[in-house]
């Protein structure tokens, strides 16, 4: 097999951040319409007020300019103006500043919300003095940090419902009568991304993906597998890991499980991998006629 020498994780970011960029062409819009010639200028406004009074502006104001997620869904719009300010002012959303905005002064989500990032603003202004650290060349760097983030959670969904399609097109095509659960089970701190419920026992799916080859991260990636499969096996389970990894060192012969799928390809490679998995599923079909 040809190693995939190409970055199409970063070719499809790129893109995507590109398009990001009526974004920030409309966040520069509408300070200008608030006497800021700039970002750099805003983020260094003097009259704290006033810049909370912009926040709180912008934060609820409608428009039809979208911003994309790591793979390319648009974000909604009030969610969307949130997510921009918070990375813009380099932090993290979702994992740090959520939390906090429980604890900031205001009667409503977006007045804490917009207390928070006026925050954040002033204690940018040393160490970002920069008007080039608020052009748009610098954000789009941080933007494909950001969403390379949003694109590997949303990555792993899509995996799932790819799984569930395709053992729902084996189970159709030979009549095979199990329920595919629609939804992740969790046993002892372990997810399981897709289960099978038989008439005479189920099946947990744990569904690795790794693009990446080599470092400390490939070790860890075996140990996940592992683990899956150990507790799928320790409550009585039958456990059937789904991997696919371009290049994975893992010995396939060491997993203690009578059953795997292993795709070995470049998981960025998302339209490839539904007609391959069906393919690979068949291959299972006297297990799972067992099972019904």
């Amino acid at each position: 097999m040809e190693f995939i020498i190409e970055n199409v994780r970063l070719r499809e970011l790129v893109a995507i951040v590109n398009e990001n960029r009526r974004f920030y062409d409309d966040f520069v819009e509408f300070l200008a319409g608030n006497d800021y010639q700039s970002v750099h200028s805003f983020i260094n406004e003097t009259d704290e007020l006033g810049a909370k009074e912009v926040i709180i502006a912008y934060l609820g104001r409608g428009s039809e300019v979208r911003l994309y997620n790591g793979m390319g869904e648009p974000y909604p719009n009030r969610q969307a103006r949130w997510l921009f300010l918070s990375w813009l002012l380099r932090d993290a959303p979702a994992q740090r500043l959520q939390p906090l905005v429980r604890t900031m002064p205001g009667d409503s989500v977006t007045e804490r919300r917009s207390n928070l990032l006026n925050s954040l603003r002033k204690d940018l202004q040393t160490i970002f003095p920069d008007p080039a650290s608020w052009e748009w060349p610098a954000l789009s760097e941080v933007l494909i940090a950001r969403l390379e983030g949003s694109r590997r959670a949303l990555r792993g969904t899509l995996f799932e419902a790819i799984v569930r399609r395709s053992l729902a097109t084996v189970f159709e095509r030979h009549s095979i009568e199990l329920r595919i659960g629609d939804s992740q089970v969790r046993l002892y701190e372990e997810t399981y991304d897709v289960v099978i419920y038989g008439l005479t026992e189920t099946v947990l799916l744990p569904v690795k993906t790794r693009e990446t080859m080599g470092g400390g991260h490939a070790m860890l990636f075996t140990r996940d597998i592992e683990k899956a499969i150990s507790v799928a096996e320790e409550v009585g389970h039958r456990c059937i890991p789904i991997i696919v990894a371009e290049s994975w060192g893992g010995n396939l012969e060491d997993l203690v499980c009578e059953n795997f799928v292993y795709l070995r390809m470049n998981p960025n490679q998302i339209t490839l991998v539904e007609p391959m998995l069906v393919q690979e599923l068949e291959n299972l079909i006297e297990v799972f006629r067992g099972i019904s």
